[in-house]
């Protein structure tokens, strides 16, 4: 059913403002050039937003008593234009099942009042309990943006099996941890590939959602190499004044060149920038923890990175012992003396498998 649609009256800004709609532009993009008016000429000066992940089919994300303005259905998104007394609101439901709520009004007050209202009850719950939310960072040409998705995230308990004893024994140390018990702002996980590293790091954010955030950052060469893209990680997006805050954790997977002893001049300016985010100015900004992976051994990283005090834990994610396998497989017949998590799901479904040799910056993600 089409929406009602009031016409806007008497709302040309009161000074110019500099968005200009190209022909390439989309109606959705013309209804989001009119509500940025309100916020650039001054008459509400306030603004608050929200990105949701799940929005329910019917949920209208504007409040009951909203004027609707404009409304766009478009092949990729569905994009409102609403007002009421002293704001204006612009709402985006994207056909993946994302929305994005954006406010504006007179006063921060009104402004969090109607986006909170907006919002209420518009998300499903996730009908696997195995799944949390992660977000994902990214710098495109609008800045740096960041879009939140449901992942897979196995209890601990069930995956523990696939590590070696000390890397578990390592983890589930890492697993009890609560906010007051952070003390280095770095987590390492280091080893060959196919040894679960990143596989651990989802199961850690099951065991930590209540008091942490996790954010991966799709592209950590450009995070360190452009300071305003750090910055606008390092912030965040959630309310400084927001009691409940949660700390962040930033994933930075497969950061072998970044954090290797033998950097050159240009890694050592972006291996700066990172320990200045685990333990330097910027880092103190928020209470945030970054995770690195990388294949190499922990002699071949920076001692920088691996000093007494900076890690909040070092975990070497190495190989089962011929034990260890023979239990994961349930015999004792054709185990290798000591195998990856990778090697022993490759021999437990019949493929022939060879270890290859590691070389840096491969990209491997297990």
């Amino acid at each position: 059913m089409s929406e009602p649609v009031v016409p806007i009256i008497g709302a040309a800004p009161e000074a110019p403002v500099d968005y200009r709609l190209e022909t390439a532009d989309t109606l959705g993009d013309a209804i989001e050039v009119l509500a940025l008016q309100p916020f650039t000429t001054g008459r509400q000066p306030y603004a608050r937003s929200k990105r949701l992940d799940r929005v329910r089919p019917d949920a209208p994300l504007r409040p009951r008593d909203a004027r609707v303005l404009r409304a766009a259905r478009e092949e990729n998104r569905d994009s409102v234009l609403a007002c009421g007394e002293g704001w204006t609101l612009r709402a985006v439901r994207w056909r993946g099942g994302s929305g994005t709520v954006e406010v504006t009004a007179i006063s921060d007050e009104l402004a969090a009042e109607v986006l909170e209202e907006s919002v209420r009850d518009a998300v499903e719950e996730s009908p696997d309990q195995n799944r949390v939310e992660m977000g994902f960072w990214y710098s495109s040409p609008r800045g740096a943006e960041r879009r939140e998705r449901s992942i897979t995230a196995p209890p601990w308990a069930e995956i523990r099996r696939n590590y070696a004893a000390e890397a578990a024994a390592a983890v589930d140390r890492l697993a009890a941890i609560r906010a007051a018990d952070v003390t280095g702002r770095l987590l390492l996980l280091h080893g060959p590939p196919g040894t679960g590293k990143t596989t651990a790091l989802r199961a850690l954010a099951r065991e930590w959602a209540k008091w942490c955030q996790f954010d991966c950052v799709l592209d950590p060469e450009e995070l360190f190499h452009n300071p305003a893209y750090l910055m606008e990680v390092a912030v965040g997006e959630e309310d400084d004044e927001d009691e409940d805050r949660r700390w962040r954790l930033l994933i930075l997977e497969d950061c072998d060149d970044l954090i290797r002893a033998d950097g050159g001049e240009k890694t050592g300016q972006e291996l700066s920038r990172l320990l200045n985010l685990t333990d330097g100015l910027v880092g103190q900004g928020r209470d945030v923890l970054v995770a690195l992976t990388t294949n190499r051994p922990l002699a071949g990283l920076h001692p920088a990175v691996v000093r007494p005090g900076r890690c909040l834990a070092q975990i070497e994610m190495g190989r089962l012992s011929h034990a260890e396998a023979a239990a994961w497989l349930g015999t004792t017949e054709g185990v290798p003396d000591g195998a990856t998590l990778a090697e022993l799901y490759a021999i437990r479904d019949g493929h022939p498998f060879e270890t290859a040799p590691v070389t840096s910056g491969t990209g491997f993600y297990l």
